[in-house]
């Protein structure tokens, strides 16, 4: 089995990334899971692990964490979702991706206990369980000290939650993924913190006092310490630049004057989370201090482009949206500012749009090459009918390029609604390809 072989045999089973909702909660079934990892010899098991859920900034978050752990000579394994431009981004050892002949031996190796464990299921395996798997095996072969494991969808839900967790993290929690997660914020936050497991350390990101109350309430429930940041770890930001900024955070065991290479005020809270979390873990303050300052973490507020300043960022909700804008606000200069934006079908398009639409001179609408991304035209309507008029340009790449056609040196340029966009967007600017999922027969709704 080469690479190209072992990524269509991964996505021949039924993948919720590509279909969101879709049978999902009624699928749910741990037990899949533990069966085939217990085949494995049960890897997820044997390592220390930080689990990271949330809404919003846990990718962030997330990197921080497993960058300091690999700074602090442990070797760390990283599993993340989704990827920008290849699958293998999600399996690292120490920021390094997964090789192509890798994945492909790993899944040659564990084919058969997939095979196995579906034959003793009702539901077979899904695509994201099988690389769930495909990770901790990978991990335990590498022989990883330490696992950051970033949860896909929810937490009580997810593949993921079958580790064995050392500390949880739990990010901001707002509306996103409802079809799955629930309506109101006391539903998704009680989906997001069931990872939470019995005597474990918690740390919360500062939540709305909604999602707060369950996080204390599932804490105490579970004897499970909570750490509150914004409460117990509080932070300061200082300068910028268009590389980093600066920020001083105040933990439980010491204070810290770090640079991260992130943009955005939300990035301080997702630095001041991660330091709660690496204080837990006994990791030394100059390790923490260099490991922030060595994070890499691409499609957020990524600037890839200088005249006119070309930026790029994952936005994906309103409250997503609502942080850019301020983002872009703070960190940056500009005569005119020009919006693409694409956005997938399960997401509240007309809250982005009504956070992002009064901030922009001139609104581009595009859709990425994924089965979930709504029409470039369908978005143009939806700004149309919220008094914003929008030009549609259905490919992403011709997006960029009318973009840049229109924009004078010192305007700006902002890509967002959706990390698939941003992938294609970032494969514009640099010149680079990458993997496209293959068509989809079933399309999703598109704005209600």
């Amino acid at each position: 089995m080469n690479y190209q072989a072992a990524l269509d045999y991964i996505l021949s089973f039924t993948d919720y990334e590509r279909w969101p909702g879709f049978g999902y909660a009624a699928r749910f079934d741990l037990r899949r899971m533990e069966d085939l990892l217990r085949r494995l010899g049960s890897p997820h098991l044997r390592t220390r692990t930080v689990h990271i859920a949330g809404s919003k900034g846990k990718g962030s978050t997330a990197a921080m964490i497993a960058s300091t752990l690999s700074v602090a000579g442990f070797r760390t394994g990283f599993y993340t979702s989704p990827h920008l431009h290849t699958m293998r981004e999600r399996i690292r050892i120490d920021g390094q991706l997964i090789a192509e002949h890798e994945f492909a031996e790993l899944l040659s190796e564990i084919k058969p206990e997939i095979e196995a464990t579906n034959r003793g299921q009702s539901e077979e395996l899904s695509t994201f369980e099988i690389l769930t798997a495909m990770a901790f095996h990978y991990f335990q072969k590498q022989e990883a000290a330490f696992l950051v494991v970033e949860a896909g969808l929810g937490g009580r839900l997810d593949a993921t939650n079958v580790a064995r967790t050392e500390v949880c993290v739990v990010t901001s929690i707002s509306r996103d993924h409802t079809a799955v997660l629930g309506d109101t914020i006391p539903q998704i936050a009680a989906e997001e913190a069931g990872i939470i497991k019995p005597g474990v350390t918690v740390i919360s990101s500062p939540q709305v006092d909604e999602a707060a109350d369950v996080i204390r309430e599932i804490c105490l429930k579970k004897e499970a310490k909570l750490i509150m940041v914004g409460e117990e770890i509080t932070w300061q930001g200082k300068d910028f630049s268009l590389e980093s900024q600066t920020v001083n955070i105040r933990g439980r065991k010491s204070q810290y004057d770090l640079t991260i290479p992130l943009l955005g005020e939300h990035q301080l809270e997702n630095a001041a989370t991660a330091v709660a979390a690496l204080e837990t873990l006994d990791i030394e303050k100059h390790h923490i201090i260099s490991g922030l300052a060595n994070v890499r973490w691409p499609g957020r507020i990524e600037i890839l482009q200088r005249e006119p300043l070309l930026i790029a960022d994952g936005a994906h909700n309103d409250d997503s949206a609502r942080r850019l804008r301020e983002a872009l606000q703070r960190y940056f200069r500009f005569d005119r500012a020009i919006l693409i934006i694409g956005i997938s079908g399960d997401k509240d398009c007309s809250a982005i749009i009504a956070e992002l639409a009064p901030f922009f001179d001139k609104v581009i609408t595009t859709a990425a090459q994924h089965p979930r991304a709504v029409a470039a035209k369908a978005l143009a309507q939806e700004f149309e009918r919220q008094g914003v008029e929008a030009q549609a340009v259905e490919n992403v790449a011709q997006a960029v390029s009318a973009a840049l056609a229109q924009a004078g040196k010192r305007d700006l340029i902002c890509a967002t609604g959706s990390l698939f966009v941003v992938a294609e967007v970032i494969e514009k600017a640099r010149g680079i390809s990458g993997e496209r999922y293959p068509k989809f027969s079933i399309q999703p709704t598109v704005l209600g």
